[in-house]
């Protein structure tokens, strides 16, 4: 065999099952739990591959395959430079379309606050399951162990609030907020490998008890971009809110304390939009409230 026709390693690696697992599927991308050893003990690392389009010219899908998995990696650099919480990233293939992430060890903020978690894989035959199943769909129920005291979640939306204006701030847009595409972990051991002798109920049980040391992690940065426009920040946040108006019903005081979080972040930094004497957030806010009204007339009118 020549060295051209050798099969990517990470390629390689993904579709070898003794070593990956399929734990997601949209329609731009399969996420895979794979381990870098012969058994999935510590090393757990994430695969995401943007497999190949058939309905594509195979030279045009090459060029966007390379072009968004390397705009995903370096919207994801700009986050970890800019000190927010994300996956690190632990290799790229660009040719290939694959992102190797760490893994994060923890529930989704949508199972924390009752949302359910997402569809199980397991259960649904492959080919169906879609990364933008709506919420309505999934038939998932919430895990009563996940019930958090009022403040508990108050402070959960002080993290996001916080770690949203740490990617804004960066100028990175990240194009698909919802509350699944967050994870809680504990600092404690979020640069670490954790035990995978729990269980998961376990592991996540330990997480919610260790609140001093809560962090959220964003994740998912495949439909991300850079911009500094308060336009697109504010777009951005409208997502959030109308995933959490249809996740989360009854929840507006909740967004409400991560936008309140978020201002004050951007408050403190001291920047001011561009060309005009105002603070960024000042903007934001401005153009948020523009959004919605748009947002609302597109409902009445269908």
């Amino acid at each position: 065999m020549t060295r051209e026709s050798q099969p990517s390693p990470l390629l390689s690696l993904l579709q070898d099952p003794s070593r990956s697992i399929l734990i997601k599927q949209g329609a731009e991308a399969k996420v895979y739990q794979s381990s870098l050893t012969s058994t999935f003990s510590e090393d757990a690392i994430v695969l995401k591959w943007r497999f190949p389009k058939t309905y594509r010219h195979p030279s045009l899908s090459k060029t966007l395959t390379a072009q968004r998995t390397a705009q995903e990696a370096r919207g994801l650099l700009r986050c970890q430079k800019a000190g927010a919480s994300v996956p690190s990233i632990l290799c790229v293939d660009e040719q290939e379309g694959i992102l190797g992430l760490e893994w994060i060890d923890g529930p989704s903020i949508r199972e924390v606050l009752g949302g359910g978690a997402e569809g199980v894989l397991a259960d649904t035959p492959i080919g169906t399951v879609d990364s933008e199943t709506s919420p309505e769909d999934s038939d998932s129920k919430s895990d009563p162990a996940f019930t958090l005291p009022a403040e508990d979640q108050l402070q959960l939306m002080r993290l996001i609030g916080a770690e949203l204006a740490r990617i804004h701030l960066a100028e990175v847009i990240h194009g698909d907020l919802t509350t699944s595409n967050m994870l809680l972990r504990s600092r404690l051991r979020s640069r670490s490998t954790s035990s995978r002798t729990s269980s998961e109920s376990e592991n996540n049980s330990e997480i919610l008890r260790d609140r001093a040391n809560w962090e959220v992690a964003l994740i998912d940065f495949g439909l991300s971009s850079v911009s500094s426009l308060a336009e697109d920040r504010a777009v951005d946040l409208y997502v959030l809110e109308r995933a959490f108006s249809s996740t989360h019903p009854a929840s507006e005081d909740l967004f409400s304390e991560i936008l309140k979080q978020y201002g004050m972040e951007l408050e403190r930094s001291g920047k001011k939009e561009k060309g005009t004497k105002h603070s960024i957030w000042e903007e934001i806010r401005r153009r948020l409230d523009e959004v919605r009204l748009r947002g609302r007339k597109r409902s009445m009118v269908g």
